[in-house]
């Protein structure tokens, strides 16, 4: 049973654990490289390390954001360990997230991963890797894509986490000196989502509809798009740019 204040900071772990335990930990997922196992282990070192950044912040001796290198003490757990050792780190995140919202205004800003982000950022975050690597486990179930439409979804994907989502496909895109990518993800009824890249790197903001698009599609698709999926269903998504473009735009848009 997940604690009630833990519930009310992370709606969205309720339905992330369901999916995990109604598979295997061996089980395949759509993250390619990742079993079900991978994908908790991952969570697991996402909630320790946002709790460990915050927490450091707090006590007035800030730490530098580690990379990757913070799950692997979970590889080497049990599958039972894994879980007790996962839904303990969702419950210590919930209870610094409470410190730092009652003892620090919501602006002040913090650095993550080498970019300054504000205080609600560390829940929020949580919230969104629950939901997108929940999707990595169900596909486009109704949970899944109901969440993925949130425009808080594309808002955070867009402008609390932004560029780094660009940086592996921009060194795919190996663009010669002068040399430069756009292209605009459009959800009608919104503002579009603009991903660019030159020689000094990539670029992601949201700006008003303005000529064509390179895809049209729903919000949820367009959030997995930016994270370096495809949807189940491929004609949930609609492009008159062309298979050049649209290659480009794929290798821009191909995750961390």
């Amino acid at each position: 049973m997940i604690p009630s204040q833990v519930d009310e900071t992370l709606p969205e772990l309720a339905p992330f654990v369901h999916a995990v335990q109604g598979r295997r930990p061996e089980d395949g997922t759509w993250c390619e490289a990742w079993t079900v196992r991978d994908v908790l282990i991952h969570q697991t070192g996402n909630a320790e390390e946002l709790a460990r950044v915050l927490e450091a912040f707090l006590a007035g001796s800030p730490v530098e954001t580690r990379g990757f290198e913070r799950e692997a003490p979970y590889r080497r757990l049990s599958d039972s360990e894994l879980w007790a050792a996962f839904m303990n780190r969702c419950a210590q995140l919930t209870e610094i997230t409470a410190a730092a919202a009652r003892d620090l205004p919501p602006d002040t800003e913090v650095m993550w991963t080498g970019r300054s982000v504000r205080v609600p950022f560390f829940a929020e975050h949580m919230r969104e890797e629950l939901i997108l690597h929940r999707w990595d486990l169900t596909g486009d179930d109704l949970t899944a894509v109901q969440a993925l439409d949130e425009p808080w979804m594309t808002e955070h994907s867009v402008v609390s986490v932004g560029r780094p989502l660009l940086v592996k496909g921009h060194a795919g895109l190996d663009l010669e000196p002068g040399g430069r990518f756009e292209g605009r993800l459009r959800t009608p009824g919104t503002d579009d989502v603009v991903v660019s890249a030159d020689a000094d790197g990539g670029g992601i903001r949201l700006a008003a509809p303005e000529g064509p698009a390179t895809i049209e599609s729903d919000a949820a698709v367009r959030v997995l798009l930016l994270w370096g999926r495809r949807p189940a269903d491929p004609s949930r998504w609609h492009s008159a740019a062309g298979p050049e473009t649209l290659r480009r735009l794929r290798t821009l848009l191909s995750g961390y």
